[in-house]
């Protein structure tokens, strides 16, 4: 029979629920732990000065990355209204269907027997409320508290995890093992946003509009939507300003989204956008240290065995040296480490996002697990390596050949 009730569930795996928050705690899974960033990486920024990599400053960093909600359920349950929508409307189904990603080791064994058995019933909300409940769910954080004897969801909040992090599939599409720093292409954030009952029709429709992973960090501001593509949050000890128009390093982007974009509470200031936050209490500002060792630490995932032809990417190499290395510095920079910044007609990008930001151009994006996170360029105007390639041959006027564009495409393959 299915279990169609999450208070059945988590009736049948309360023995094991203390012992999976102490695992969560203490125990970072293979696929996804941190590592002092290399010594060795070419690009040109040292390592990020300032960091505390000690296992007890990551574990702390892991836990914010995956966890911490700043206390954005301000706007999420008090405002959105969204755990309503959630308890209601959003099975498992529905919310793997939106690209939501669950950790399978947050399941206890036998659920996930009972799931691969199909006696869990995934098309009913009481299931993602009981996942909620197991700290399951990627990116989402709610409170759930039993009410006339049923699993409520109270309160819900999101994490960094949401946007980047996916899960490696392990168990069934959209369920497996954590992934963090992995940008998640899968998720549809407009259309998740979309679904709050406090929203206006025209708000839906701008939201409806970005599909799946793509996101606009600037139109709750300025009402305007140009939305780019989720990045990836690994690879970034070398990276000085981690934003596609280098406003900024990666604690000054971490603070924005997660006082602006989260609408968690906390201090975010920037006089050249007019923007000016201040919130008491302040549930950012301590915990950007922490956060930001912990992203510094996730080193780029290597591409796949076989993945990419050797002999060409080598040739590929050359290529890149003459072509791209300039403003690819080290192999797989960035010139913004020196504080370069390039005009849109420059690389011929878009100016549309551009104009809404601080300084106006675009930085050169660093090369990070290109394999792993079509599509390319800041708004996702490039569905694979080659229409990079190609992208850049024509408004760059590089002249390769047919052959030295392919060998190129295996060497950006390889970083």
């Amino acid at each position: 029979m299915l279990i169609r009730s999450g208070q059945q569930l988590i009736r049948s795996v309360q023995p094991l629920l203390l012992r999976l928050v102490v695992a969560l705690g203490i125990v970072v899974a293979s696929a996804c732990a941190p590592q002092t960033p290399s010594s060795d990486d070419p690009q040109d920024a040292p390592p990020a000065a300032g960091d505390n990599f000690s296992p007890q400053t990551l574990a702390e960093g892991q836990r914010i990355f995956r966890f911490e909600t700043f206390g954005d359920e301000q706007f999420w349950t008090d405002t959105a209204r969204m755990h309503e929508v959630v308890q209601k409307s959003v099975s498992p189904t529905t919310a793997l269907s939106v690209g939501l990603k669950v950790d399978a080791d947050a399941i206890p064994a036998d659920v996930a027997a009972a799931i691969k058995a199909g006696k869990v019933d995934l098309n009913d909300p009481a299931t993602t409320v009981t996942l909620l409940k197991l700290n399951a769910v990627v990116g989402l954080k709610g409170t759930v508290a039993t009410i006339n004897g049923k699993d409520t969801l109270t309160r819900l909040g999101i994490t960094c995890a949401l946007c980047h992090s996916t899960v490696n599939n392990s168990f069934s599409k959209g369920i497996g093992r954590r992934m963090d720093g992995w940008p998640n292409r899968d998720l549809n954030v407009g259309a998740i946003v979309a679904l709050s009952p406090a929203i206006t029709a025209a708000q839906k429709a701008v939201y409806s509009s970005w599909g799946p992973g793509k996101y606009d960090p600037r139109y709750n501001l300025d009402g305007k939507s140009t939305p780019l593509v989720l990045p990836p949050a690994y690879g970034l000890a070398r990276v000085r300003n981690e934003t596609y128009t280098a406003e900024g390093p990666i604690s000054y982007w971490n603070a924005y989204v997660a006082v602006t974009q989260m609408h968690g509470r906390g201090n975010f200031s920037d006089p050249r956008l007019g923007i000016n936050i201040r919130q008491t209490p302040d549930m950012v500002t301590s915990n950007l240290p922490a956060l930001r060792a912990y992203q510094h630490s996730i080193e780029a995932p290597a591409p796949p065995a076989g993945s990419f032809d050797a002999a060409a990417a080598g040739r590929g190499r050359g290529v890149f040296n003459r072509s791209c290395a300039s403003c690819h510095v080290g192999g797989s920079g960035t010139d913004n480490n020196s504080g370069v910044l390039h005009q849109p007609s420059e690389t011929g990008m878009s100016a549309a996002y551009a104009v809404r930001t601080a300084n106006k151009a675009y930085r050169t994006t660093p090369l990070r697990g290109l394999w792993q996170h079509p599509p390319y360029f800041h708004d996702g105007s490039a569905a694979t390596l080659a229409d990079v390639v190609t992208h850049y041959n024509n408004v760059r006027r590089l002249n390769l050949s047919a052959g030295q564009q392919q060998d190129l495409v295996e060497y950006l393959k390889s970083l």
